[in-house]
């Protein structure tokens, strides 16, 4: 799907309303000002790292990096920062997995995926990221743990891709990408029991979430959150993420499929911690 094609279905579908809601909630988020010394790439090497290792295909260690940049930029600054990069790093992902994807899990994920998408616009304004975020880890923790525990003790079943169930978790992947920036815990729910090889595991995910950030470029260039100073930061840390991204599609190419998909599950658990922690945070505050 092209640019202009992903562009023309926002500005079809997208009400004048969800715009301005989006426009809100970004130009409350104050502006950081950055230089690019050695505080700026002690901390933004190691996110853009992170995420690179994420995109590779152990899937959970990106979300820590936007918390990482947030703390010398502001979490909108970060983002608008982490988008030119995680394309460049799809581009690296897809093409290494041109060849190793399910057609069918993509085609069960898709219309849900763009419909949540919409959804998430929509709603941005009535729907807090905190209690969307805590929702999806524990739902996170319960299916890993229930995993990992069942794996002990019993053969595991395996499930098949199927419109039904594919509709309703690529609507949760959409949904949740969109308010709460969580949309990897709901997609390895869904493909993660059918037990596929790691390499088709990943190459799955790689174009399933290419196609998503493709989609949030119109409406950040619209907000003017590529500025020259964010732009620039993305090319700066662009090898980084290249070489990142190589570094993890290397690693899981090496790994055992029993010990991938194990150190999966521990890490569907961590991020679901870590949702849980920034979804009950407000309350307390």
């Amino acid at each position: 799907m092209s640019v202009a094609c992903v562009q023309a279905l926002l500005c079809q579908t997208f009400s004048a309303t969800a715009w301005a809601v989006l426009h809100n909630r970004l130009s409350r988020q104050p502006r950081g000002t950055m230089t690019f010394d050695l505080t700026f790439f002690a901390v933004m090497v190691p996110a853009v790292v992170l995420m690179g290792l994420s995109k590779g295909g152990f899937s959970g260690l990106g979300l820590l990096s936007l918390p990482l940049m947030a703390l010398i930029v502001s979490p909108v600054q970060a983002a608008a920062i982490m988008l030119p990069i995680l394309i460049i790093q799809d581009v690296v992902t897809v093409w290494s997995y041109r060849r190793e994807f399910d057609r069918r899990n993509l085609a069960t994920l898709l219309p849900g995926m763009l419909l949540g998408v919409l959804a998430g616009y929509l709603l941005a304004a009535k729907v807090s990221d905190a209690v969307v975020g805590l929702a999806v880890g524990i739902i996170s923790i319960g299916f890993a743990l229930r995993r990992l525990l069942a794996g002990k003790t019993a053969a595991q079943p395996v499930t098949q891709a199927n419109y039904a169930a594919g509709t309703v978790w690529g609507a949760i992947c959409g949904f949740t990408s969109m308010i709460a920036h969580a949309g990897g815990p709901p997609f390895q729910i869904y493909v993660m029991p059918q037990r596929l090889p790691p390499a088709v595991f990943v190459g799955t995910g790689a174009l399933f979430f290419a196609l998503m950030n493709w989609i949030k470029v119109l409406p950040y260039f619209i907000l003017g959150q590529f500025s020259a100073q964010n732009l620039s930061a993305s090319a700066a840390l662009a090898p980084v993420a290249i070489l990142s991204t190589i570094a993890g599609v290397w690693l899981v190419r090496r790994v055992p499929a029993e010990r991938f998909y194990t150190i999966i599950y521990w890490l569907l658990v961590a991020v679901g911690v870590k949702l849980v922690f920034d979804g009950l945070r407000p309350l307390f505050s």
